[in-house]
């Protein structure tokens, strides 16, 4: 089915000066590399093309080289980039990163912000360019995708809300040179996403299908507007529970998603027909081609276990779970065992592969659910992460499309906004219907109760490491049961700072080689580069 969602494919779609695919428009002009304004009509079947530009930033953002999968991830107590025999030591931001002590000129800093602004500066173009008649659109199209690239523009903005806090916001494209932005409050840019979201939400699409899938229909945006109601109480000091509640029921009671009975099948290379996706990030080897577009198979895989897979080139053999995290999963767990990679490996015919690296070389690869430290480890340290279908022969860039948004957080989020209200037993038939699927051998072993929810974590927080080991636990963290449902659910998916911080533990706990490093580490700092250029901006507190 991939080749039906190639006319979405939005890395090449570009507006008004800028490349688009030639087949997803008919010019009677013979230069097909640009949009000629007069002989352009549009029709309802080029909106895709109209805001495809704006969706790129997303994917880049998210997940290339340095991107926000490693800002949301490799902070946490979930992944850690360990040093390895191949190196993975760079210029230490790994380490950094998982010892909370990154800086204004990293590049993850940078990149986050860096990217996340070339979206919202495309998004203020195509609005500028739908607004002066530039694309000229019929009414009811005109609002449908004017409304669309706003909410996408606040998606943008969510990203920024989350990780910097108090940045600028810009809505005009047609700038004066030596433009400087001023620098909103975090709650100004709350505020802002907020309106944005539900000013226009009533004007998008509400079809789910091929039309609207990798693009922010009406469901996707209740999906988005749930997200920000859901960590308000971060962003403002003020929570929004019921909000964030009735936001979910929007998503719920339209009936267009629901949960599929194997998480498995969202994470398949051909996934976009999941009935579990709201808004993905749409990936093809074929059209998505930078290096690092989709590539975390490469940064966790050995790179012995290019046999096992058949790949097009050896992985790089960095990343890997913490192991404290692996002891926090029953061991008849779905999400266990179908998530991550472990034990010996083997090629498809069966045959033992052997480390390639380190102390271990040419001795059995099998993968332990133990790793020294950030510092040091060998090839056989550390479960790697397979949640993501690994298909043969896949090159650099896996050809799943990448999920953001997912039915399974929906009920999740409506399940903790009933937990944090008092209504614990009914949050507990929600998360039970989303535990049903992975105890499929053991079905009573799915059931919680709220009494459940409402204990702490079993997460064993504390030092573990070859220099250093502290006792900690996670019995004191309010409602940490459900922090841990959230981790058991969604791995590797790019969020689990943003939920360690809603439940006090991301700058309290320590894990592996990490230790409390300040709550000024809930914000990532300005990038430096950015401070430089703009004095208009201050820099954020601790840094």
């Amino acid at each position: 089915m991939k080749t039906i969602i190639h006319k979405y494919r939005l890395n090449k779609i570009l507006l008004g000066i800028v490349v688009i695919l030639s087949s997803c428009l008919e010019l009677e002009d013979t230069n097909y590399s640009t949009i000629v304004a007069e002989d352009f009509e549009p029709t309802p079947d080029d909106a895709a093309a109209i805001v495809g530009s704006g969706y790129v930033a997303w994917r880049e953002t998210m997940l290339l080289w340095n991107g926000i999968w490693r800002s949301q991830e490799v902070t946490a107590d979930q992944i850690v980039m360990p040093a390895r025999p191949n190196g993975w030591v760079d210029d230490g931001s790994y380490r950094r990163l998982h010892e909370h002590s990154w800086n204004p000129n990293d590049d993850q800093v940078y990149q986050g912000w860096f990217r996340t602004y070339s979206g919202i500066t495309k998004c203020n173009e195509i609005i500028y360019q739908i607004e002066t008649g530039f694309i000229p659109l019929e009414e009811e199209l005109y609002e449908s995708t004017l409304a669309e690239i706003k909410v996408l523009r606040a998606s943008y903005y969510y990203l920024l809300l989350d990780l910097y806090g108090n940045v600028p916001i810009i809505t005009d494209f047609d700038v004066e040179d030596g433009y400087l932005p001023v620098q909103n409050t975090r709650q100004e840019v709350y505020d802002f996403i907020v309106d944005e979201i539900t000013s226009n939400v009533d004007n998008l699409l509400e079809e789910n299908n091929g039309t609207t899938y990798g693009r922010f229909n009406k469901w996707a945006a209740y999906m988005l507007l749930a997200k920000v109601y859901l960590n308000a109480e971060v962003y403002t000091g003020t929570s929004r529970w019921a909000e964030c509640m009735t936001a979910c029921d929007q998503v719920i009671n339209s009936g267009a998603y629901a949960l599929e009975p194997n998480q498995k099948n969202v994470f398949v290379t051909d996934n976009e027909n999941s009935i579990e996706i709201i808004f993905a990030l749409a990936i093809d080897e074929d059209y998505t081609t930078s290096w690092n577009q989709f590539d975390i198979h490469m940064q966790t895989l050995q790179p012995s276990m290019q046999a096992k897979y058949g790949l097009q080139f050896s992985p790089w053999g960095g990343m890997c779970a913490i192991p404290q995290f692996i002891d926090t999963f029953d061991p008849e767990d779905s999400r266990l065992t179908q998530n991550f990679i472990y034990g010996q490996q083997y090629t498809p015919a069966g045959e033992e592969i052997m480390a390639a690296l380190g102390a271990y070389a040419g001795q059995p690869l099998n993968l332990i659910n133990e790793v020294p430290g950030v510092d040091y480890s060998e090839a056989i340290h550390g479960y790697r992460f397979g949640k993501y279908e690994i298909a043969p022969e896949s090159t650099n860039i896996l050809n799943n499309d990448y999920v953001v948004f997912r039915y399974a957080d929906i009920l999740m989020m409506k399940a903790e906004c009933l937990l944090r209200t008092g209504s614990a037993d009914e949050a507990a038939l929600l998360v039970t219907e989303v535990r049903n699927r992975s105890f499929a051998s053991n079905p009573a072993k799915a059931t919680v109760s709220g009494a459940d929810l409402q204990e702490g974590s079993v997460y064993d927080y504390g030092l573990r490491n070859h220099l250093e080991t502290s006792i900690e636990g996670g019995d004191d963290i309010q409602f940490g049961r459900f922090l841990d449902e959230l981790g058991w659910e969604f791995n590797q998916e790019g969020r689990r700072r943003q939920d360690m911080i809603r439940f006090g533990a991301f700058d309290t706990k320590s894990w592996l080689s990490h230790s409390p490093n300040g709550s000024d580490r809930t914000l990532y700092p300005i990038p430096q580069t950015v401070l430089n250029d703009n004095p208009n901006l201050t820099q954020n507190p601790g840094y």
